[in-house]
């Protein structure tokens, strides 16, 4: 068993209230979610504004599925246009 976990650090310069920020990052873990049947959670700066910490966690049997996995959910996040990566970090056990 693999186990694989991905977190970025984001920036929300868009966002001007708590309101705003909730919607972009619950969209973004929806999506991710749903596309990719992972486990997902936003762990840190839940009363900031302009700062997100999202995580995802992925469980396979083969470890080159698990990258693969964690790549393509990175390409998302990378790709969410109010949402910019401050930086990201990658675990495998």
């Amino acid at each position: 068993m693999v186990v694989g976990a991905m977190r970025w650090e984001l920036s929300l310069p868009g966002c001007f209230s708590l309101k705003e920020k909730r919607m972009v990052v619950r969209s973004l873990k929806d999506r991710i979610q749903h596309r990719f049947k992972v486990s997902v959670a936003e762990t840190d700066h839940q009363d900031t504004w302009t700062r997100a910490q999202i995580a995802v966690a992925v469980v396979a049997n083969d470890a080159g599925h698990v990258e693969g996995v964690l790549g393509k959910v990175d390409r998302l996040v990378q790709q969410e246009g109010r949402a910019l990566i401050l930086e990201r970090h990658q675990e495998l056990s």
